[in-house]
């Protein structure tokens, strides 16, 4: 036998040995023998370095050191997934998409909700092409250096499926590891680790990927994501790719209504704390991948599946104070500064109180005892009081009158839950955070600047506002505080990048009160440039979908003020972007405008998103379900029987994406 013949063969009963130990749980050999043989596999790719390969099994020890994680843009986009709390918030989501849908006939999937670190990997040609973070769900940094080196990620598949896909799944750290772990540290006299989830998400970038081969990370696989998928079903796809080499988890199961999923519910409500991991709900598909096309998305979350979270976990302690912080909008927030708390993993030192009408609704005063829960397991809230617990010289609690920062008299309209700070332009606290939000990664995502550096800059006079970083200069930086001439040079080189952004972004980052990330793409779209958009009357604004008055108000009062006027003007002698660029314009027209499609079967010209996009470059508007206000249904193969029936008895024009594209084309009317 040849010597390459010997390092293949190795090669592939080492990764046969691994998928049985690390997926399957079913160790096949001895750790002793195992590691003889990958030291025999190293000796023999060491003396032979033309038969070298990058997927190896000895080459998951790490090594790699990564200073700067690249951003990469999703493919497709990580959404966030809608919340439910009681067997009705279920039955609502079901209605909602055999609305959509027009059947009853729905299969759904339930699988537990791992709390975890989210990755994305992708695969071309049976091979990991890369790894990429949640990040804010459009980009993440990429760490595939690290995750080569957990050992239940397949770096080549064990058979073929299709050539390129990407799968997601949660980095997560089971609780023996991290115990282990810590009782290493507590050896060493190191702080332990707070929580698995936290210290999974930090291990991703982690630095050294050999220190990221000494932790006990593990990924469990829940969603495949191909144009090409051969599958009918979410649950055939997870099937098929656990043969693949992935680690799906057994737990997930088929049911066919909400009894039967929250039956599934109370089954693992009770038996999760006997798993080797964190969870902290339930995740409810929609099976048939059909349907979940057909469903698509909202701005935010995929229509076709809902969290159910377990019921939080809760805890008493003193409410020691209440302070007050200000926003980037000036909005202010309690916070109840509390005797520490251990809760969900983590040490409890703060915690929401909303605003004032929620602290008289539930009487909170300083020095009561409070119940504290985590709100959907991230951000902690005071959600009542032990009044058998308060304090004989108890006074009611007064709520501020003034801002904390700048001391200027809050303000409170009509029908607006919080107290604002209208000193808008003077307070320091709105200053920075104008600043901090246009710089962020959603935003005009600029490298080498954090939110310290915004405060610590605008602490010594070198910054006022956003426009003024564009006037920076790297030898005002450098006698900084922790600077020196690198992190300034790097500093300058991304606020530089940044005139490169699109405008929808730009537009985002300019901090307009409720314009939100959708907004202004919606808005960036319909005027085109900043110019259009701040010479737009209320009416013009609201003839926008989805653009109501409080928005409209909103992006009048930013046009017409003298200091946004100025602050724009210049942004635009700096280069920024702010209209849509020629390339993008040659690929839209207004010809479709007015006019709301429903898109419903399997197409062959187009993929569905490619349809949907291609509809509103056009001007049109994509809907989810049929009403008198559809102007068209373009229909594939397999529309649903019931949206067919609904269209014909609305009058409603059903027709194929070759008519679709005579339409756009300007041939048909």
């Amino acid at each position: 036998m040849s010597i390459e013949q010997q390092i293949i063969n190795l090669r592939e009963e080492l990764r046969t040995h691994n998928y049985n130990y690390y997926v399957l749980d079913n160790a096949t050999i001895s750790d002793y023998d195992f590691d003889l043989k990958l030291k025999d596999l190293a000796k023999l790719e060491a003396e032979n370095p033309q038969f070298f390969d990058a997927n190896s099994p000895t080459q998951r020890v790490g090594g790699e050191i990564t200073k700067n994680f690249n951003t990469v843009v999703h493919k497709n986009r990580m959404y966030s997934l809608a919340n439910s709390y009681s067997k009705e918030d279920l039955l609502d989501w079901e209605k909602r998409i055999q609305k959509i849908i027009g059947s009853e006939d729905i299969t759904y999937t339930c699988e537990l909700k791992y709390d975890g670190a989210s990755i994305n990997l992708t695969y071309e040609n049976g091979m990991l092409k890369n790894a990429v973070t949640r990040g804010d769900g459009f980009e993440g940094d990429e760490v595939t250096a690290n995750i080569r080196t957990i050992k239940s990620i397949p770096l080549v598949l064990n058979d073929e499926f299709i050539p390129n896909f990407e799968i997601r799944g949660e980095i997560i750290l089971p609780f023996e590891g991290f115990n282990k772990m810590n009782e290493e540290r507590i050896d060493i006299g190191e702080e332990p680790y707070r929580n698995p989830r936290n210290t999974a998400s930090g291990s991703l970038k982690l630095q050294d990927s050999s220190e990221v081969a000494k932790r006990p990370l593990d990924c469990l696989l829940y969603q495949v994501i191909a144009n090409d998928n051969p599958k009918k079903t979410h649950f055939e796809t997870l099937e098929t790719v656990r043969n693949l080499g992935f680690k799906v988890p057994q737990t997930i199961e088929i049911c066919s209504s909400i009894d039967e999923i929250f039956q599934f519910i109370e089954k693992w409500n009770t038996r999760r704390f006997d798993l080797p991991y964190e969870t902290d709900g339930i995740v409810v598909k929609v099976n048939s991948l059909h349907f979940q096309d057909e469903l698509g998305y909202t701005a935010k979350s995929p229509r076709w599946a809902i969290a159910y979270k377990f019921k939080a976990e809760q805890e008493s302690t003193v409410l020691n104070e209440i302070t007050y912080q200000v926003g980037r909008t000036g909005a202010i927030t309690p916070v109840a500064n509390l005797e520490p708390v251990q809760l969900a993993g983590t040490t409890v030192k703060r915690a929401s109180l909303h605003n004032a009408d929620q602290i008289e609704k539930l009487d909170i005063r300083v020095g009561d005892t409070v119940f504290v829960e985590k709100g959907g397991e991230i951000i902690p809230k005071v959600v009542g009081v032990d009044l058998s617990k308060r304090p004989i010289n108890s006074e009611p609690t007064i709520y501020a009158t003034h801002c904390p920062d700048c001391n200027t008299e809050l303000i409170r309209t009509e029908g607006d839950a919080k107290h604002y700070c209208p000193n808008e332009y003077g307070c320091p606290t709105q200053i920075t955070s104008r600043i901090q939000h246009f710089i962020s990664r959603k935003a005009m995502n600029i490298d080498g600047l954090g939110a310290e550096t915004v405060e610590l800059l605008f602490k010594e006079g070198l910054i006022q506002n956003y426009a003024d970083l564009y006037e920076l200069k790297i030898e005002q930086i450098i006698p900084l505080e922790r600077m020196a001439e690198k992190s300034a040079k790097n500093m300058i080189e991304g606020i530089k990048k940044s005139i490169d952004i699109p405008f929808e972004k730009v537009l985002f980052a300019l901090g307009i009160r409720f314009v939100g990330e959708t907004v202004a793409k919606k808005l960036a779209k319909y005027f085109k440039s900043i110019d259009s958009l701040m010479n737009a009357s209320q009416e013009e604004l609201i003839k926008v979908d989805e653009i109501g008055d409080r928005i409209a108000e909103s992006v009048v009062e930013f046009s017409q003020n003298l200091l946004n006027i100025q602050l724009v003007d210049r942004l635009k002698s700096y280069g920024v972007q702010l209209e849509i660029s020629e390339e993008v314009l040659e690929n839209q027209s207004n010809i479709l405008e007015g006019k709301a499609f429903v898109v419903s079967g399997v197409f062959t010209i187009f993929n569905r998103n490619d349809l949907k996009k291609s509809i509103e470059d056009n001007g049109g508007k994509v809907v989810s379900s049929i009403s008198k206000k559809t102007s068209f249904v373009i229909a594939g193969e397999n529309m649903g029987p019931s949206k067919l029936q609904k269209a014909e008895s609305l009058g409603i024009p059903i027709i194929t994406e070759e008519k679709y594209l005579e339409l756009i084309n300007g041939d048909s009317h």
